[in-house]
């Protein structure tokens, strides 16, 4: 897509400094700024890159004042970071504009879905589907039966949503995500094998909700898998089967949260993170990277560690764990010095 500077000043309602009619067709970071690309200055440590920057316009703060020639467009506008990230937003708007059914793909008879739907090829559309309006269904999606999709849902290509999942409006399903697979459930007979047990619940996504790429999400053995409103999951997050995660929380790669754990609201858990099942985690919790945890934990607690300790705490016994040789040694040394006194 090819913009002009006229074009990007009505979009963010600046001012132009240069050549109204220059195009951009691409975004580049200030020092790395080539022709026909666009940038912003908003941190003073970049400032010295907007007097050799070759991006063909740059979006600066009105307070911005050059100290010497630039060959670069500026835009002026009140906040350039805000206004660079609205930019970013218009942009992919416009990208992932698409419309229309592409074939081959299959729909159901019995699906529902609004006129606006875009619907990529080689995508599936089981029984009784129902799909809000403006949803966006790119290449090799699964949508199987009695799912619910609400209004503005993205799903990316590949991603698979088993049956009787419920998906709430402005969610975003990256690609290889997987909702509502079997939870992990087996129960040992007398001859110590291992039997299935009937996973019969769904999973319910509420609204608002950004699930990265590579994540599964398990559906409950009975009742439901319920991620709340507002919730962040990065790529490649294991969630199993009745686990609830509570309002605005946010998970990094790779955490494991094993069956029927409840998460507060307001959390943030940082990468790799294994969380043992039947466990409630307060609200607003911090959990540090490479944590595990068995225990529950209270509102607001801070932890780090496997098993996981109270964040300061971790960091105190980390000092001497990491003098530990040397602490031994004296230990040595003064028994010795005791025994050779005796």
């Amino acid at each position: 897509m090819i913009f002009t500077a006229t074009q990007i000043a009505g979009i963010l309602n600046g001012e132009i400094e240069g050549d109204e009619t220059v195009e951009v067709s691409k975004l580049a970071k200030i020092e790395e700024g080539t022709k026909g690309s666009l940038t912003f200055l908003s941190n003073p440590k970049y400032t010295p890159y907007i007097y050799s920057t070759d991006a063909s316009i740059t979006i600066v703060d009105q307070t911005f004042e050059a100290e010497s020639n630039i060959k670069t467009t500026l835009i002026r506008v009140e906040d350039a970071y805000k206004a660079f990230s609205q930019l970013l937003d218009y942009y992919n708007m416009v990208k992932m504009n698409k419309t229309g059914i592409e074939q081959p793909s299959f729909i159901s008879d019995t699906a529902k879905y609004s006129g606006d739907m875009y619907l990529g090829a080689f995508s599936y559309l089981g029984e009784n589907v129902n799909i809000g309006e403006n949803a966006k269904i790119y290449p090799n999606v699964y949508i199987g039966d009695n799912v619910v999709l609400g209004n503005n849902v993205v799903v990316f290509a590949g991603a698979k949503i088993y049956s009787e999942s419920i998906i709430g409006n402005n969610c975003v399903i990256h690609s290889g995500v997987i909702v509502g697979a079997d939870g992990f459930g087996f129960t040992p007979n007398e001859k110590g094998e291992y039997i299935k047990v009937p996973q019969t619940g769904n999973v319910i996504i509420e609204d608002n909700v950004d699930v990265g790429a590579g994540t599964t999400i398990d559906r409950a053995t009975l009742g439901s898998t319920i991620i709340r409103k507002g919730v962040k999951l990065d790529n490649q997050i294991q969630i199993a089967h009745n686990v609830e995660i509570g309002e605005h929380t946010a998970i990094a790669a790779q955490t494991g949260i094993a069956g029927s754990t409840k998460i507060g609201k307001q959390c943030l858990i940082g990468g790799q993170v294994g969380i043992a099942g039947h466990l409630v985690i307060g609200d607003k919790v911090r959990i540090q990277a490479q944590s595990g945890i068995g225990r529950n934990i209270k509102d607001g607690e801070v932890i780090q560690g496997s098993p996981a300790l109270g964040y300061s705490d971790y960091n105190k016994s980390y000092v001497h764990f990491k003098n530990l040789p040397k602490i031994v040694d004296r230990v040595y040394k003064l028994e010795k010095k005791i025994n050779d006194n005796e």
